[in-house]
């Protein structure tokens, strides 16, 4: 049964009500705060903030071993940006809210969404982008989602030689970025002085040369 008596000001300037379920209290108390004004307002955005930081901080901790040693430093820096942002976000979005989860669960994803692209961002700061043939040799040990379940397979084999012999120089570059080294969209944008719908235009057509070719080899080797 939902809570009675909480709205949610919604785009047009009207209020509709906000169905909780009967034991989220602690919801209907940060949306009471976060909806009120003066004081009592400004308590609830603090509480909101300090509860993203902690989160920030909790997911940077997380991935501490992934990052950098001369940028740890700025890791903290980088979880009050993403706190601070996220704040923001939740409170232009808090109209959306449906009540289907706890508010301190859906505003947490915020906090998480902002410091893991920051994080990524910061983890590819100093280093290059660029071809490097190697990348096979460390697939058998680490291979990104994307291609585990083409480890050890002809299908391997067959996409490998596809790269090297059907995209051109710039699409080996992203796709190996992209793709094998897990490079953010974002991150190669910038450093090839590009935008994020361009990057994603060349993945795609990287994916469906490379689609045709595999198809090929695999229906020769299937002849032989």
């Amino acid at each position: 049964m939902p809570l009675a008596g909480l709205a949610v000001e919604s785009r047009g300037g009207h209020y509709r009500p906000m169905a909780l379920k009967a034991d989220d209290r602690d919801s209907a108390e940060w949306l009471h705060g976060l909806n009120a004004e003066g004081p009592t307002r400004e308590e609830a955005v603090t509480r909101l903030r300090a509860l993203l930081l902690r989160v920030a901080r909790s997911e940077a901790a997380r991935r501490s071993a992934s990052m950098p040693e001369r940028g740890r430093e700025e890791v903290d820096d980088l979880c009050h940006q993403a706190a601070s942002d996220a704040a923001m976000v939740i409170l232009r979005k808090l109209p959306e809210f449906r009540g289907e989860s706890r508010f301190t669960t859906w505003a947490c994803k915020f906090a998480l969404f902002e410091i893991s692209t920051r994080l990524r961002r910061h983890a590819w700061r100093h280093r290059r982008i660029e071809l490097d043939e190697q990348v096979w040799d460390r697939l058998a040990d680490s291979a990104p989602p994307a291609l585990t379940r083409l480890e050890h397979t002809e299908t391997l084999q067959s996409l490998q030689r596809a790269i090297r012999d059907d995209l051109t120089d710039r699409q080996r570059l992203i796709f190996q970025a992209a793709v094998l080294d897990e490079v953010p969209i974002d991150v190669l944008a910038e450093r090839l002085d590009s935008t994020r719908g361009a990057i994603y235009k060349i993945l795609h057509d990287s994916r469906a040369r490379l689609r045709r070719a595999v198809e090929r080899s695999e229906g020769k080797e299937g002849r032989v």
